[in-house]
């Protein structure tokens, strides 16, 4: 029996979902890490199950033609677990998470779709770009980040894909006593800076200078923040609007994410002067903010959030919006309240659990004549996408952005209509394509 520790040879086969490359050994299904389709590797099992193995390619027998030297030095077998893909080309990364992309909405829900991941602007070497990096600290005060499926750490000096903003704070420099983790926090647009530090005890102890000026908060139990020194938050720009986030708080980590997102959204719903639209999951509101500036004075938004911060965020940031209008609430709860509310077109941004099978159902009772639904999560996007189908909307586009470059995740939009104004959509296309 292959126990974990032992090592195998084996050929790789095919890519999968979370940065895991897929084979088999004498029948049996195993996961790799660190390695490429059409490699021949040595693997180290790490994990054993009653269905497959876990593990990580240790030797490169044969080497695929995509394969490249890892810029960092922390990536590899038995190292930090944050890049999936270092040793791939950008070009093979963006081939590999689209082709999961297509994989999980064949597989889930019986999509056949070619999916070409686009490159974002201003990062094109795929490093410095993460504007948000949560660092954990060591027995001995040491800032690093954890290894793949693990709670160890490994201590850094530096992390190749954080923004030149996170390097300026230089907290892997620091020694951090009684602190379990720190969150460094640069804005893509601003020279604003924060922390975020989540003690060991009750009492927070003095703080080591960092090399820049930033704001400093404090997190408790359960997520909550509190400001220390400076401001709460940092400020982004997107499209003349500024907006200010809380450092605790969701945005974006590419520089490109959010203006980029913002755009593509409006693109896809088509807002028109005067309708209603609806934003799930608005955060600080920046897809909120964009939609109310296309449906105007005339029109109304209305923005759907559970976090507190957030929802105090995004009132700030669109208080000069009368036409918006922010509910703190989940969102499924909120949509049960606003059962008899119609919406021309609506916007959904969840976590990576997805939005569910009765939010689906919900937007869908809406009848919106447009549906634009964001996701970093593949499985669960195509999961909702089979519930939309199943509630009367088809799938009638869908763009994916490359904005976590070295690492496995990646950003979708998927736009439906209802089932009449999709098959439009697909005769028009067949239409086009005949011209």
């Amino acid at each position: 029996m292959i126990t974990v520790g032992t090592e195998i040879e084996m050929s790789v086969e095919d890519v999968a979902h979370g940065g895991w490359c897929v084979g088999r050994h004498d029948s049996q299904v195993v996961f790799v890490r660190h390695a490429l389709p059409g490699e021949r590797v040595r693997v180290r099992i790490t994990e054993r199950t009653s269905r497959f193995l876990r593990g990580e390619a240790v030797e490169v027998l044969t080497a695929s033609p995509d394969r490249v030297e890892a810029p960092c030095a922390f990536a590899g077998p038995g190292m930090c677990g944050g890049c999936d893909w270092q040793h791939a080309s950008l070009e093979a990364q963006r081939r590999l998470k689209g082709k999961v992309v297509a994989d999980q909405l064949s597989r889930i829900a019986g999509l056949d779709l070619d999916v070409e991941v686009e490159e974002l602007p201003g990062t094109p070497d795929g490093l410095g770009w993460r504007t948000r990096v949560r660092f954990s600290v060591d027995s001995e005060g040491r800032a690093g980040l954890r290894r793949h499926r693990s709670h160890d750490i490994e201590p850094i000096d530096r992390c190749l894909i954080a923004h030149p903003g996170v390097d300026e704070l230089g907290v892997t420099e620091v020694h951090w006593e009684n602190i379990s983790d720190v969150e460094a926090v640069a804005s893509a647009t601003r020279a604003d800076r924060a922390i975020v530090v989540t003690p060991t005890t009750a009492k927070l102890g003095a703080l080591p200078d960092l090399k820049a000026s930033s704001a400093v908060l404090r997190r408790f139990k359960g997520g909550r923040v509190q400001s220390v020194r400076g401001r709460k938050g940092v400020r982004e720009d997107v499209a003349g609007r500024e907006y200010r986030v809380g450092a605790g708080g969701f945005w974006q980590v590419h520089p490109a994410a959010a203006g980029t997102l913002s755009a593509a959204v409006l693109d896809a719903l088509e807002p028109e002067a005067g309708e209603t639209a609806l934003d799930l999951y608005c955060g600080a509101g920046l897809f909120t903010g964009a939609l109310a500036e296309a449906v105007g004075a005339e029109g109304r938004v209305m923005g759907v959030e559970n976090g507190e911060t957030a929802v105090r965020d995004a009132t700030y940031n669109l208080k000069d919006l009368e036409q918006v209008r922010i509910e703190r609430a989940d969102v499924a709860k909120q949509m049960r309240e606003w059962a008899d509310v119609r919406a021309d077109v609506v916007a959904l941004d969840p976590p990576r659990a997805g939005a569910g099978a009765e939010v689906v159902r919900k937007v869908a009772g809406m009848k919106p004549r447009r549906i634009a639904y964001v996701s970093c999560d593949p499985a669960t996007l195509a999961r909702d996408i089979a519930a939309f189908d199943r509630s009367g909307y088809r799938l009638v586009g869908l763009r994916a952005f490359d904005a976590f470059p070295m690492t496995h995740h990646v950003e979708c939009l998927a736009v439906l209509e209802p089932v009449k104004l999709a098959r439009r959509h697909r005769e028009r296309l067949d239409e086009d394509e005949k011209d």
